[in-house]
């Protein structure tokens, strides 16, 4: 019997092993808080990325108006899972809402960090971001030319026009130049689907290339609920939807 015991312990040990060493070969890894410097100022970032020798393309998050959930270092652990390094700023360290020139240098100032990685392939770097995130991707996408691809969750393309917020995203619609997939679902209130179908026929005009993936029924900030990620068919098709859309754009 004790040799038995000890023969099944040990094929433990070993399942064991060969599991961790699969886990290391898919890239899992921890993530860590990361500082980024930008205005004089110290913001903390989420930063994971796959272990194991190589370059590997870059993601940058912006979460939404609601802070950085536990659902966005859920999503941020779910793309490094899918071979991507991953920054999520956490960008209200020290305002709700700051102005579009702050958000532009914090942006750059992350890019540039990542450039400093050995992880992370220089030339391989997009941006995604949720709610309010989503009005800054459809934003920067065109003024930040650093980014490659970018992939907008409800975001507000017509939001804009105060002093903090000069421009509307859909204003710089001709000098968009990297691909871009939106997210949106029929049934958001703080920004009407009517909006987004203007602005992708704007796209469609200027001769952008960008995808559009619509939710039917789907509410404002779909993919959380009590700031955890659902795990739903179809919070897990979105999800999938950008890790396809990036997969092909940043390899």
């Amino acid at each position: 019997m004790a040799r038995w015991l000890r023969m099944a312990l040990l094929a433990v040990c070993l399942v064991s092993v060969v599991i961790g060493l699969a886990e290391r070969e898919l890239g899992q890894a921890q993530g860590a808080t990361v500082e980024i410097t930008s205005g004089g100022k110290t913001y903390p970032a989420y930063f994971v990325a796959p272990t194991g020798e190589g370059r590997r393309p870059a993601v940058i998050l912006i979460h939404s108006i609601n802070g950085f959930e536990p659902g966005y270092q859920t999503i941020s652990d779910l793309l490094m899972a899918e071979g991507f390094a991953v920054l999520a700023l956490q960008w209200q360290a020290y305002e709700r809402i700051p102005s579009d020139d702050v958000m532009e240098q914090l942006l750059r100032d992350a890019i540039a960090y990542l450039r400093g990685r050995a992880e992370v392939d220089p030339e391989k770097i997009g941006l995604t971001g949720f709610c309010i995130g989503g009005r800054y991707t459809m934003l920067f996408l065109p003024l930040i030319e650093d980014f490659k691809a970018g992939v907008a969750w409800y975001g507000f393309p017509y939001s804009g026009g105060s002093p903090t917020q000069p421009r509307k995203p859909a204003e710089l619609i001709e000098q968009l130049k990297a691909p871009l997939l939106i997210i949106h679902g029929t049934a958001d209130r703080p920004s009407p689907i009517a909006d987004i179908y203007r602005y992708a026929t704007e796209l469609d005009t200027a001769k952008k290339y960008f995808e559009l993936k619509v939710y039917q029924g789907q509410p404002h900030s779909f993919m959380l609920q009590g700031g955890q990620l659902l795990q739903t068919p179809l919070t897990q098709d979105a999800f999938s939807q950008m890790v396809s859309f990036f997969k092909r754009m940043l390899r």
